[in-house]
């Protein structure tokens, strides 16, 4: 029903026998059955299978941790997906006052959270602090101070990274880009310096790390690489100035293969950057990885129950029950996602598009 001649990713945890999908040992269609459609499957072999591959390349030959995974809790924050990642060992990467005690109902260590984000309010900085977070990632000067206001107000301290916009092109989609100067992300290169120095003499402000993120469905390690160059040169200058760095936070943003997508695997692509990290003296540093897509994205499924099939003169539409409110990328970034029937029949095909019941014409899952 797609006019794209691309074969599904490889979905670990699903596979199709004998003309039907599976997820692990159950049929999608059983799965239907007993809770309905649309429906959001996930596999926790997938997941675990993910998770592990970064959890290793984080040790170095001797077993010594190179770095540790943080869960970019955006990717998906339901609450049976991170508890897997807690139980498997990970931080977790937060956005939102609403991740935060997401990732406190499911008994996350504060100190393995960091809470990121650019429009941080002045309740959620308050939420972040009193639950003694590892670290708040600043956005901007202004934000800055609201922390250092806050923190004043608790009287407590306030561990901070400064997020470097290095200026750097991802080479994905623009909406999904965050390391340009043109994007709302980040301090700018040249003021990421005279930002430390300001916030170093702030009363109840500790430095404690850097972090930079520079989009993400990143398909190439090069952006990464020229980012974490300028990253460490800052690294190197802030201690001439007297200023430690405890902590490097890399980000995420690694991309998956949505059929005819070849982004580096996991192990390649986190060997690569670890490597340069060493080769530049910076090895002693604790490092944070926060994956998210890469975790779980190739890890589920949406299941949707087709309606109607509507021929028209110019068009075919096939009406299923999962809509753009269900699945998003096609509609905003006009992306591609394979869809094949949960059970193989043969039949005549024909070309139709594949849309959802919300009443406007953006509403499209797959189409020619």
């Amino acid at each position: 029903m797609t006019s794209k001649a691309i074969p599904l990713p490889d979905l670990a945890g699903f596979t199709e026998r004998s003309g039907t999908w599976y997820a692990e040992e159950i049929p999608l269609s059983d799965l239907a059955k007993e809770f309905g459609t649309p429906l959001y499957i996930y596999s926790k072999k997938a997941l675990t299978q993910a998770y592990q591959a970064y959890d290793k390349a984080c040790l170095d030959s001797s077993g010594k941790r190179r770095a540790r995974v943080h869960y970019a809790m955006k990717a998906n924050s339901n609450l049976a997906v991170i508890d897997c990642f807690k139980k498997l060992g990970s931080g977790f990467d937060l956005v939102s006052g609403g991740e935060l005690a997401r990732a406190l109902a499911v008994g996350a260590d504060p100190k393995s959270l960091v809470f990121a984000g650019v429009g941080k309010s002045a309740s959620e900085i308050a939420q972040a602090l009193e639950a003694g977070v590892k670290c708040i990632n600043v956005e901007s000067i202004a934000e800055l101070h609201q922390i250092n206001r806050v923190a004043t107000k608790l009287n407590c301290r306030a561990p901070i990274s400064l997020r470097v916009n290095p200026d750097v092109d991802a080479q994905t989609h623009p909406y999904i880009s965050t390391g340009l100067k043109g994007n709302k992300f980040g301090i700018a290169y040249h003021e990421v310096l005279k930002t430390y120095r300001e916030a170093a003499l702030l009363s109840q402000i500790d430095v404690v790390g850097i972090d930079c993120h520079i989009g993400s469905q990143i398909t190439t390690t090069a952006p990464y690489l020229d980012a974490l160059d300028k990253v460490l040169e800052l690294v190197t200058q802030l201690k001439k100035e007297g200023i430690e760095i405890h902590h490097l936070d890399l980000g995420g943003g690694l991309g998956i293969s949505y059929g005819d997508d070849n982004p580096p695997d996991i192990t390649e692509f986190t060997n690569t950057l670890l490597n340069r990290v060493a080769e530049r003296g910076f090895a002693h540093l604790d490092v944070v990885l926060e994956p998210g897509r890469s975790l779980v994205g190739n890890a589920g499924v949406l299941l949707t129950q087709v309606e109607y099939l509507k021929p028209g003169a110019e068009k075919n539409f096939c009406i299923v029950d999962a809509a753009m409110t269900e699945l998003m990328r096609p509609a905003l970034y006009e992306a591609y996602h394979g869809i094949v029937p949960v059970q193989t029949k043969q039949v005549t095909s024909s070309t139709y598009d594949i849309v959802g019941p919300v009443c406007e014409s953006g509403d499209w899952l797959g189409r020619d």
